[in-house]
């Protein structure tokens, strides 16, 4: 029987890959098989990035100059965002807060509610901003109505600065019905009033020669001394302004004594006692190293 066998083939030579080195080290790139693979510049990305901060100027810039129109601001601001692959909330967030410096109370009103629409920053924070610009603008009706919408849907959770601002709303309107209601709601639903809230009330109580129920307020809510805020992430207790006068009750409510001023001047003290404890410190090891020698 005949058999057929074939011998195999055995190479013996080895693949060597030659690795061409340019001058320009970019154009060529050496991958896993050893071989020159061109590479191009990305044309997506932009090497010149621009910050928020810049962008929020931009913004801020673009909306002054233009009318009160609501169709015009928005093309504009629609115009603004229409490159980017994702909403600039940080942008429009610090470029409110640019315009809530500079009392830009309609732009306040027109940026948040185009916000809003898109469904982008719903959240407590932007209510509140929307619920203080209608309120400095004098639209109290369509405070009142995003009051109502907010105290609906967020029944249990509302924050307790909602609270102290419809009060302060009414209170400076001389709508003492609806005051005294929202106060009843902040009792019913367990939120603890505070300083601004108290002395706001006490004064109605006394403009309307309701005597009784201004002991009883004050015997209820008796003034707090301290009070929790948050500074960075961080819970910090702060020492509590006694406001006297409405003057007085609304700063402390919009700014709420503001923190950061508070931490710094008592971070300023700690560093003074710090450096005063270090130079009796120094002081008394110089002494002592004399009295050694």
């Amino acid at each position: 029987m005949l058999t057929f066998k074939y011998t195999s083939i055995i190479f013996t030579t080895k693949l060597d890959s030659v690795v061409h080195i340019s001058n320009k080290p970019s154009s060529v790139v050496v991958c896993a098989a050893k071989g020159p693979r061109p590479r191009y510049p990305r044309v997506w990305k932009s090497k010149n990035r621009i910050g928020t901060i810049s962008k929020s100027k931009k913004l801020v810039d673009c909306i002054k100059e233009l009318s009160n129109v609501k169709e015009e601001v928005y093309g504009a601001l629609d115009a603004f965002i229409a490159w980017e692959l994702e909403f600039p909330l940080i942008t429009v967030k610090k470029a409110l807060k640019a315009l809530e410096e500079e009392k830009e109370w309609k732009r306040i009103i027109q940026v948040t509610k185009w916000m809003l629409n898109k469904g982008q920053g719903r959240t407590m924070g932007s209510y509140f901003t929307l619920l203080n610009a209608l309120a400095q603008d004098g639209r109290i009706e369509e405070a009142e109505e995003l009051w109502t919408q907010i105290f609906s849907e967020n029944l249990e959770s509302i924050p307790r600065v909602f609270f102290v601002k419809m009060i302060s709303i009414y209170y400076s309107n001389d709508m003492y019905d609806k005051m005294f209601e929202v106060f009843a709601d902040m009792e019913e639903l367990g939120v603890r009033p505070n300083n601004s809230i108290v002395v706001m009330v006490g004064d109605v109580f006394k403009k309307l020669d309701m005597l009784d129920k201004y002991e009883k307020l004050k015997n209820k809510y008796p003034p707090q001394k301290w009070e929790y805020r948050y500074y960075k992430g961080k819970r910090c207790k702060v020492l509590v302004k006694q406001p006297s006068r409405f003057e007085e009750t609304e700063k402390h409510m919009d700014g709420l004594i503001e923190e950061e001023e508070l931490l710094s001047e008592s971070d300023e003290e700690v560093k003074t006692d710090l450096d005063t404890v270090a130079d009796e410190a120094s002081n008394r090891l110089s002494k002592i190293s004399e009295e050694v020698n």
